[in-house]
Order: C-alpha cells, then sequence, then structure tokens
C-alpha cells in the first residue's frame, strides 16, 4: 500500500497523460502557452500502464483518473483506458476533460471501459467563455457535455472555477442549468498554480461566498459528514435533494487529513500533493530497467514523505514551481 506516516492510504491515482492544453485560461497559463514536454519526455503509452498496473495490483489503487493538460489531447487515449479497465481487481477509471473532443470521443471510451468524466465548464455565456480561456469553444463544451450524458459516462460532473469580476456573478444560474441537464456541478476555489504566478488570496472568490450567492435561490443542506469520506468536495443536497452540489475549497477548507491521492505526472514524476516542491521520479529507473519489485519501493518511499498539509495556510507557502496543466489535476 502506499501509506504516509500521518497513517493516510493514498488509493486513488491520478495520471496526467499530458501537459498540452487546447485553451489557456487565464487562470492556468498565459496567452501564448507554455514550453511544453518534449515527446522523449513523456510517459509512452506501455510505460503508462505499467504503472498503472503496479500501482492496481501492488500497491492497493482502487481508482485512476486520467487528467492533463487535456488529456483527450493524447493519441493513444483510448488504448490506455481499455488497457487499464482489464486490470484486475479493476479500477474504478474517469477523466477530466475540458470537453473539447468528447462529442466524438464519448462513445469510443465508454467502449473502453471508461466510468465517468468530470468537464471543466466556468461560464453559459460564450463571450465569457471566450474572455476566460481565450478561445472560441464554448459551443464545442457543451457538445462534449452532451455525448458524456448520453454515451452513459455517468455521473457527470462539471468543475467550475469562480473569477471575481468576471463570472463570480453566475453560481445559481450555474446551478440551475446543471440541475436541467443532470449534471453534478462542484465548484472549485481558485488554487494557486497557475504558470504566471499570478495568484492572490484576496482576488479568489471563496467557498463561503460561493454559497451565500447559491443560497440566495436555493435551499441548501450540508451532506452528513459520514458521506463525504475522503472526497474533496464538500456537498450540500439542493432544495432537499436528490440533486447535490459540491464545493471543493483547497484553500479557505483544506482536506488535507484525509487525503488519499498520489499523482504521477506526464514525465513520470510522483508526486504525494498537489502543492508539493518536490517529486519522486519514476521514468528514469523505469527506462533502466527496474523491477516492478523496486518500482514498488522507490513509490512507497515518495508517499512516505508526504506532508502533513498543503501549506497553503502558512504565510511562508510557496507554489509549486509547476504550473496545474504540467502537474495533472
Amino acid at each position: 500500500m502506499l501509506l504516509d506516516t500521518y497513517g493516510r492510504v493514498a488509493t486513488d491515482l491520478r495520471v496526467s497523460l499530458t501537459d498540452r492544453c487546447n485553451l489557456r485560461c487565464t487562470y492556468c497559463m498565459p496567452e501564448e502557452g507554455l514550453q511544453w514536454l518534449a515527446k522523449p519526455e513523456l510517459l509512452t503509452d506501455d510505460e503508462i500502464v505499467r504503472l498503472v498496473t503496479i500501482a492496481v495490483t501492488r500497491l492497493g489503487v482502487t481508482e485512476v483518473r486520467f487528467t492533463g493538460g487535456e488529456p483527450l489531447l493524447r493519441p493513444g487515449l483510448v488504448g490506455i483506458v481499455e488497457r487499464c479497465a482489464a486490470l484486475r481487481p479493476r479500477p474504478s477509471i474517469s477523466l477530466t476533460t475540458n470537453g473539447i473532443g468528447l462529442a466524438r470521443t464519448a462513445d469510443a471510451l465508454r467502449d473502453a471501459g471508461l466510468d465517468r468524466v468530470n468537464v471543466s465548464l466556468d461560464t453559459l455565456r460564450p463571450e465569457v467563455f471566450h474572455r476566460l480561456t481565450r478561445r472560441n469553444r464554448h459551443h464545442d463544451v457543451i457538445a462534449g457535455l452532451d455525448a458524456a450524458r448520453a454515451a452513459g459516462l455517468a455521473p457527470v460532473k462539471i468543475n467550475s472555477v469562480l473569477m471575481r469580476g468576471v463570472n463570480d456573478d453566475e453560481a445559481p444560474d450555474l446551478l440551475a442549468w446543471a440541475l436541467e441537464h443532470r449534471y453534478e456541478l462542484r465548484f472549485i476555489e481558485q488554487m494557486p498554480l497557475d504558470a504566471q504566478h499570478g495568484w492572490q488570496r484576496e482576488d479568489m472568490v471563496t467557498a463561503e461566498e460561493i454559497l451565500r450567492s447559491l443560497g440566495e435561490r436555493f435551499a441548501l443542506t450540508p451532506e452528513r459528514s459520514d458521506e463525504r469520506g475522503s472526497a474533496p468536495a464538500e456537498r450540500w443536497l439542493v432544495d432537499g435533494g436528490p440533486a447535490r452540489v459540491g464545493v471543493i475549497a483547497s484553500v479557505t477548507r483544506p482536506f488535507c487529513r484525509a487525503c488519499d491521492r498520489t499523482r504521477l505526472t506526464a514525465d513520470g514524476q510522483v508526486r504525494n500533493c498537489l502543492f508539493a516542491r518536490e517529486e519522486s521520479d519514476l521514468r528514469t529507473a523505469l527506462r533502466e530497467g527496474a523491477s516492478d519489485e523496486e518500482m514498488v519501493r522507490l513509490w512507497q518511499a515518495a508517499m512516505w514523505g508526504k506532508k502533513a498539509g498543503s501549506g497553503l495556510d502558512d504565510p511562508t507557502f510557496l507554489q509549486p514551481q509547476r504550473p496545474m496543466s504540467a502537474i495533472g489535476g
């Protein structure tokens, strides 16, 4: 198992398939993009499957989520999903995506074994989408959501980040729209993971503000604490349920004590925390012929050193050198 010194066991693996993205979200990267990883630096499809296999069959991982960058840009995605879905014990397999391209791949991904998707959508207004992402692709995201629902990749979850002065007035409209289309909405506090290092705590729309805005239109009932488990989102029943809305408050309400995640970057580095400033290199060992037993020990050592918390509440906190697009969500 992947145990740390605080008794937490990592059973949820986030695998970044690429650092590339076809959007340029203002809270993630500059308009000109970033210097992407060169192809030789990326894990191959076979290397990804081998590491996922070790995690599932040797280290107790039960959930695998493919992320990016934008994972739909990875040419071998369907094959990777299919091979991982064939593992025994069979892990839960999900995908975090911006939804562009999902309309043409949802059925193939379902048939390969994908269980569900999380799609990023911060606004219902195409002009605001363009302002946030610097791309006119709002209609493609909506089409991707429709396709995911039609393919049965349920529950289809929507992740929304609110930016002050841009879309922070949309929380109730986003929830009403999600309820109408049978999507599960989760708001995410903006985190200090932008490439520009321009994040400011005072500019962030907090969980408290989001809930206050939603409460003006909906009756929200907190989910029982025993239902949350290690999930990052606090959830509320909407108007008595059964529909729910969630808020991931990584900054103002961190959930580090229950964290069950381990992360693998597209270039084969283990990160034991999203905000870690250190990584452990699995790619080099993999390419030098390390055995599965050696890979297990390396991964376990990486997780053993996990800190008690992200450090976001510490005045001396420093952002990771890598932005979210290079780490994987």
